[in-house]
């Protein structure tokens, strides 16, 4: 399984970066995870948009579905003669608005999961966990040949991401508050808090993802490994990693 990072920052992008936008490969298979601001233009600087074979939404926030419409018109525009198939798009349906936009004739074809559903999209196994946020969004278990990936999309802190974590290969978890903010929000989590779940759950890696646009993003790090004894990646922009 490999890991490309599109978008990593947390409500708006700085300059000539992108929000939440994740690319996992495995077998050939290329499923994109959320689609955020500026998540295509960069996605063209390691892969054709119209290579994509599936995409799965977390929830509707702007940071995290941003470009779907810019993804929808490449697919549409870019070969007239040679259209890409189909795109599958799977996303919950709690937000009846936020689904609406997914459907496209002949481009994308929105798929509904809910929170006790496993997937099978391409080689991978989907699982689900509702998270502590202020819209429904959903964390995601991805496994494929014996590996594990863990996204934790946007949540506070709660006990459940533990066992859903459990023993993953790699953790990418909301870590868009320093510790100062442990135990206040009920939004997003705090480094010492990501290291935590991170800790108790036993994953092989952790990566702060979400990011603040204020302060050292070394100091999350430095504050997460207080509490996580394991390797710890703050994600950028065009990081490749295999699981």
């Amino acid at each position: 399984m490999q890991l490309t990072i599109f978008g990593h920052w947390g409500g708006y992008p700085v300059k000539n970066e992108g929000t939440s936008s994740y690319l996992l490969e495995e077998d050939g298979f290329k499923l994109l995870v959320d689609v955020g601001a500026s998540a295509v233009s960069i996605m063209e600087n390691v892969i054709n948009p119209n290579d994509l074979d599936a995409v799965i939404i977390s929830h509707y926030h702007p940071d995290h579905v941003a470009d779907v419409g810019i993804l929808q018109h490449v697919r549409l525009l870019s070969d007239q003669v040679n259209r890409p198939p189909v795109l599958p798009i799977y996303a919950h349906r709690e937000d009846e608005r936020g689904y609406s936009y997914l459907d496209m004739k002949d481009v994308t074809k929105a798929y509904e999961y809910q929170v006790d559903d496993t997937l099978t999209i391409g080689p991978f196994k989907v699982t689900f966990l509702k998270t502590i946020h202020p819209v429904p969004c959903y964390a995601m278990r991805f496994e494929a040949r014996g590996k594990a990936f863990v996204y934790t999309a946007d949540s506070a802190f709660f006990e459940a991401l533990i066992p859903f974590a459990k023993e993953a290969d790699l953790l990418a978890a909301d870590t868009n508050f320093y510790k100062d903010m442990a135990g206040k929000s009920k939004v997003h989590m705090a480094s010492i808090e990501v290291g935590e779940v991170a800790e108790k759950a036993d994953v092989k890696e952790l990566m702060l993802t979400h990011l603040p646009q204020v302060g050292d993003l070394n100091t999350l790090k430095e504050e997460a490994s207080t509490v996580y004894s394991g390797p710890i990646t703050i994600a950028k922009k065009g990081l490749r990693k295999l699981i």
